[in-house]
């Protein structure tokens, strides 16, 4: 499956991904709605990482503008009250918007968002809490395929189908998932085994250097190398790399993605989102890889 992927995503200002094929968001930061306009109209599932301010701002208006019955539904950390607060906020602010359905989620909860792909919340470390406090999450998206059973190849159609009728499709088949792609949130990096074998992973790199070190007593961040070397130990395709501090020159991130990149050996296409740009159709670009 093809993804068009834009998004936005700058360390304390806004972050928020659209892909485009599934209606679906991950996060809503500020200036979503005016960034992706009419096309905001596809949205029908939002995935929220966290509660951080920079990361639910659009909300308000993507529900105003789209609401509709049933739709969006927006998934959230099941034990952040900000979202429950939010709601009724909305409720309250635009009475006349119904239909949006809020859900709380929690930790490996398979949303089904398509006939044939679910998203798979997974539990992270950005927010300090408890190990059964769930507040902070990254997403898999996954693709679910029936294969029929090589056995069963050479068999003529009619034939075929006569067997799936008499043994079922459990019997005959063999369940293929594809893990389309993957959005870790505002995250240390950690738990890279989540995102083994993805097509696409959306990954925050907040820190170029050490500045990681000293956030002991605070929502928990990425720095560079660390991603780099936890994607260089597991089989991603493609590496989307974003939530850089704006306090980093467009120069600076992309010479250190490119010197980092030639140290560990990444072979893969790395694109980049800098910090106070919109990208569309991020896999359209051209990746830093040429670069190294």
């Amino acid at each position: 499956m093809t993804l068009t992927i834009s998004g936005y995503s700058t360390a304390l200002f806004s972050t928020w991904y659209f892909i485009e094929e599934l209606g679906l968001l991950f996060d809503c930061g500020d200036g979503m709605m005016s960034a992706m306009l009419q096309k905001s109209r596809k949205i029908e599932n939002i995935f929220i990482s966290h509660p951080d301010r920079d990361h639910i701002t659009g909300l308000l208006q993507v529900n105003q503008l789209n609401a509709r019955e049933g739709f969006p539904i927006i998934h959230y950390p099941k034990d952040s009250k900000s979202f429950p607060a939010l709601r009724d906020f909305s409720v309250k602010f635009d009475p006349h918007v119904v239909g949006t359905v809020w859900h709380p989620l929690a930790d490996r909860e398979r949303v089904w968002i398509k006939k044939d792909v679910y998203v798979e919340a997974l539990r992270n470390n950005h927010v300090p809490a408890p190990a059964q406090v769930i507040k902070s999450f990254g997403f898999k998206v996954v693709q679910v395929r029936y294969k029929l059973k090589a056995a069963y190849l050479s068999l003529p159609p009619l034939e075929i189908k006569k067997v799936i009728d008499h043994l079922g499709r459990e019997a005959t088949h063999i369940l293929v998932e594809t893990v389309l792609l993957c959005y870790t949130g505002d995250t240390p990096a950690e738990n890279f085994e989540y995102w083994n074998n993805a097509k696409v992973l959306i990954h925050e790199a907040t820190f170029l250097g050490d500045e990681v070190e000293s956030q002991s007593h605070r929502n928990k961040h990425s720095r560079l190398e660390d991603v780099l070397i936890g994607v260089k130990q597991t089989n991603i395709e493609t590496l989307i790399l974003g939530h850089f501090s704006s306090r980093y020159s467009n120069e600076q991130i992309d010479s250190s993605i490119v010197a980092l990149c030639r140290q560990y050996d990444i072979k893969i296409p790395v694109y980049r989102v800098l910090p106070g740009q919109t990208v569309f159709d991020i896999l359209s670009t051209k990746p830093l890889s040429a670069l190294f």
